[in-house]
């Protein structure tokens, strides 16, 4: 009877010591979380906790820990690319601007003058202060458009809208200015009516955002076009010209807002910036998609995807 009393008592005692163990084990593993947690936090790094141990518990702990590291690693980095942003508007806003009321407060200045000027001077200098009055109005427009895009208070219905009639008619307001540059351009736009889903409006901006961004940055290849195509579910429009092009590595950063890299076609409003940003949202409120494939001085196409809409 003594031994089983001893033997129960050598028992007991080892499943104290163990649990001891087992709890003194947990408690260090916990506190590691928590010194790994605070050190990843304050040093913003973007580690993951790392621990080998057998207790289900403390694995969905981990796991949701990580998760939400992660979570949080992902939402610092869009805080910082988007802080980036800003500043790089703050910095366009300040150069856009300052150039042309430089030159305006330059015209005023002489104006102040009256006796020295002669009458087809002051009506220059006037021509020259209204000129560049238009282009601040643009610029602020432009930007005042994209801060409405973004923030989803615009109205552009959707309806069914006659592609091939659209892009004629943008073409034909282009024609002028295309052929005063000596370029060439091809057509390819099917005789019947296309359909899609759409806004005409926007539709006629983003052509026309992407026709003056052709005509301006691929001139020097002194050919462009247009081609709408379909497939059974989509309408495709194809702005293309065979100028400098876009290299490879800034593909996927022409259409971020604020996005001017000297070499960029992002500029077609002023240097803002906005241009391409701007084409790109008005797609995707029509729920369409834009892509962009540049072989610098081959050829460099934007292709806008509309969902197609039978006749």
């Amino acid at each position: 009877m003594m031994i089983l009393l001893l033997l129960i008592i050598v028992l007991l005692i080892g499943i104290n010591i163990f649990q001891w163990r087992v709890k003194k084990e947990q408690n260090n593993t916990i506190q590691y979380i928590h010194g790994k947690l605070q050190a990843i936090v304050n040093e913003q790094t973007n580690e993951k906790i790392l621990v080998a141990t057998t207790n289900p518990e403390i694995q969905q702990l981990l796991i949701a820990v990580n998760a939400l590291l992660d979570h949080n690693q992902k939402v610092q980095a869009t805080h910082q690319k988007m802080e980036d942003s800003m500043k790089r508007m703050l910095a366009n806003i300040s150069h856009d601007l300052k150039t042309p009321l430089t030159v305006v407060l330059g015209y005023i200045e002489m104006l102040q003058f009256p006796s020295s000027l002669s009458e087809k001077e002051r009506q220059r200098l006037l021509t020259g202060v209204h000129g560049k009055t238009l282009e601040v109005l643009k610029i602020i427009h432009t930007f005042f458009d994209l801060a409405k895009l973004e923030a989803g208070d615009t109205d552009y219905p959707m309806t069914k809208v006659n592609v091939s009639e659209i892009c004629r008619k943008n073409v034909l307001s282009f024609y002028d200015i295309i052929t005063s540059m000596g370029l060439d351009i091809h057509i390819t736009i099917p005789e019947n009516s296309m359909y899609a889903l759409g806004n005409e409006e926007a539709l006629d901006r983003v052509l026309s955002n992407l026709l003056s961004n052709a005509i301006a940055y691929g001139a020097d290849g002194n050919v462009m076009g247009v081609n709408v195509r379909n497939d059974e579910t989509n309408i495709y429009i194809d702005v293309w010209d065979c100028g400098k092009g876009i290299d490879e590595y800034h593909i996927d950063s022409v259409f971020e807002r604020m996005y001017t890299l000297e070499d960029s076609r992002n500029k077609s409003f002023q240097g803002s910036g906005l241009g391409l940003t701007i084409t790109k949202r008005l797609v995707e409120i029509m729920n369409g998609s834009i892509r962009l494939s540049s072989i610098p001085y081959k050829k460099t196409i934007f292709t806008i995807a509309l969902k197609r809409m039978m006749y």
